[in-house]
């Protein structure tokens, strides 16, 4: 039985087909990432260098990914901030700091912002402070102490998701006045 030889592993067939073999798997781990939920560059960016990516390779990568229109940190922030308000109640501030985290620049964070109003912020907080005063036990109107304790945690909560504070603060004060008249009729 006569063995065959074993190709030979020349240096220049290996350096052309190992930067686009790595080139291959750097964008079928961005197109996974992507197919889970949407991401900035900056984040797809961490990823690559994490797996030990090379920076040109990274960067021919997210460019071809942005060309078609699969990374796009304007529509993924006008995305994150349209659903974290509607669904988890966030305040502007909040909004900000999470773009930030995840390396959206803050030209960018501002325009996304930019379509939130006072008027709607404050309606989310308001719908915030309601839903959870119908939860909360009041007691007698003349204890002071124990309407101040929750007047406290419903400030906190409001501050928590990135509400002002003058604004949680009128919020809460006026939400609690009607919780208190609704719960005498």
């Amino acid at each position: 039985m006569m063995s065959s030889p074993l190709p030979s592993t020349s240096s220049s067939s290996e350096s052309t087909e190992e930067p686009a073999n790595r080139a291959e798997q750097a964008r079928a781990l961005c197109l996974r990432l992507l197919t889970v939920r949407a991401r900035t560059r900056a984040e797809l960016e961490g990823r690559l260098a994490k797996r030990g990516y090379p920076d040109d390779i990274s960067a021919e990568v997210l460019d071809r990914l942005a060309q078609v229109g699969l990374v796009d940190d304007e529509d993924f922030a006008e995305q994150w901030v349209r659903s974290r308000q509607i669904h988890a109640g966030k305040g502007k501030r909040a909004l900000a700091a999470e773009l930030r985290t995840k390396g959206v620049d803050n030209e960018v964070i501002v325009a996304a912002l930019a379509g939130i109003d006072a008027g709607a912020e404050q309606t989310r907080a308001e719908q915030l402070v309601r839903d959870k005063l119908r939860r909360e036990k009041l007691g007698d109107p003349s204890d002071r102490d124990a309407e101040n304790k929750v007047a406290r945690r419903l400030v906190g909560m409001l501050a928590r998701r990135g509400y002002g504070q003058s604004m949680a603060l009128g919020v809460v004060t006026a939400e609690l006045a009607n919780e208190r008249e609704r719960r005498k009729v």
